[in-house]
């Protein structure tokens, strides 16, 4: 990340302490979860900084009109004494523009996300004791069309690791992975890949799967369908693994991130039920699962 100018970003913080000093109120979200706010209710002349408070592990930001700045403050509802052990991601949204996005910590600023940058599929994860979000609107003719907004999302540090090692996703998994991983996933499922759709642009595959059993799932991503009365759902992959459809029953694990199912370790089921026999009958089984 490249450390910003701050000639023009410090007297917004400067402004900040003296206006938090003279007792005036800061302005929450209403659900402290997700913050919904516009840029019209600072007057024209001023170059108001606004602070946000969300205690959510995840939500969005959707700032309208913006103008002046915005200070982000991610405060999880866990021990103060863990934050150092999470990691913070952000997902601009597609249409976002009219602001910069930096990382702030004792005045100094890094830029995080430029104002008219296009990347979709785009993910930005940082420290959590690297530093807190500030957003600062850039000078704009018509502010009328202008949205800035992300979604973020606090998460283990090895968690995001995971997620975001470019090679993870492709590398087969050891058998003490894959075991972990039926442990520890957002889903698990034993299903057949139906189809893969491939998005160039996001260079991201979309594997449609076909569900025979469902034995885990944090959200809602595997349904039935109504046409067929079978669960069916999507899970998406990096672009570079090179998924394609095949015969023959797999099982999927991985994590949900920002409301997507992302791939994590995929064995053929007959490999999992022999890993999964081996590990059991040297009860080294981390978790006990149906393998049937």
């Amino acid at each position: 990340m490249r450390s910003a100018p701050v000639s023009g970003l410090l007297p917004l913080l400067l402004g900040l302490r003296l206006l938090l000093g003279s007792g005036a109120a800061a302005q929450y979200s209403s659900d402290l979860c997700n913050w919904k706010g516009s840029g019209l209710t600072h007057e024209a002349h001023r170059k108001d900084v606004e602070q946000v408070y969300l205690r959510c592990s995840e939500g969005s930001i959707e700032w309208m009109y913006p103008t002046g700045a915005l200070i982000v403050n991610l405060r999880p509802n866990i021990s103060p004494a863990s934050y150092k052990h999470l990691t913070v991601c952000i997902k601009p949204f597609k249409d976002s523009a009219g602001a910069n996005i930096y990382l702030e910590k004792t005045g100094e600023l890094k830029l995080l996300v430029r104002d008219g940058e296009r990347s979709p599929s785009r993910v930005y994860c940082f420290g959590y004791d690297q530093g807190g979000l500030f957003v600062e609107a850039t000078p704009q003719q018509d502010i009328s069309r202008k949205i800035t907004g992300f979604q973020y999302e606090l998460m283990s540090k090895g968690i995001a690791a995971d997620l975001h090692t470019a090679s993870a996703p492709c590398r087969p998994c050891s058998d003490t992975e894959v075991l972990l991983a039926v442990c520890t996933s957002d889903f698990v499922i034993r299903g057949s890949i139906q189809n893969v759709t491939n998005e160039a642009e996001e260079q991201e595959s979309i594997i449609h799967v076909g569900v025979n059993k469902l034995y885990r799932q944090k959200s809602k991503v595997f349904q039935l369908t109504g046409e067929s009365g079978n669960w069916r759902g999507q899970i998406k992959t990096l672009l570079e693994c090179g998924v394609k459809p095949g015969d023959g029953d797999f099982l999927f694990t991985g994590r949900m991130h920002f409301g997507e199912a992302r791939l994590g370790c995929a064995p053929r089921f007959k490999d999992f039920q022999r890993m999964y026999k081996e590990a059991k009958d040297k009860g080294l089984n981390p978790c006990e699962i149906g393998p049937d």
